[in-house]
């Protein structure tokens, strides 16, 4: 009686963990592949940055989830196919992150900084973008990353691919 109840006690724990995003046996953490990106500021800068891919429907539902760090030179891009009004959340991430929508060619087109963990506030661009950069919050600030910098990845045709 008491294996009985333990197994369906153990079983709606995995179904509720499943439904609420949660990794689990049946759903383990994505993941990534990680690619050279660089933002030229229009001060000067250049800063490199080392980031995750999100490429699969499962990586980008996934993003930064259940992450407890980023090292300030990491990140993570998802490159979409079309441009789109681009929306991220924040749910099961347990880091302020900063979100730089960027456009086909490249330009910074809208930023969003230091996002609060676990908000369901939609965070979207202002304007249709590619893709979405995800860095720790306060980078963009204390690198001076701002509208109309240049991203250099393959995804914008920037650079070759590594």
């Amino acid at each position: 009686m008491i294996n009985r109840l333990l197994s369906r006690l153990c079983l709606a724990l995995l179904v509720a963990g499943a439904l609420l995003g949660l990794p689990g046996p049946a759903g383990a953490l994505e993941t990534f592949k990680v690619e050279p990106l660089t933002i030229e500021t229009a001060a000067g800068g250049r800063y490199r940055f080392n980031v995750e891919m999100a490429q699969t429907p499962a990586q980008m539902a996934q993003g930064l989830m259940f992450r407890k760090e980023l090292a300030p030179d990491s990140g993570m891009l998802f490159v979409h196919p079309a441009d789109q009004i681009a929306s991220m959340w924040m749910k099961n991430t347990f880091i302020p992150l900063d979100m730089v929508f960027i456009s086909s060619d490249g330009r910074v087109a809208d930023i969003r900084e230091r996002a609060t963990p676990h908000s369901l506030e939609t965070i979207s661009s202002s304007v249709p973008v590619r893709a979405v950069l995800e860095l720790a919050g306060g980078i963009v600030s204390r690198l001076g990353i701002r509208r109309g910098d240049k991203v250099l990845h393959p995804a914008f045709g920037t650079v070759k691919a590594p």
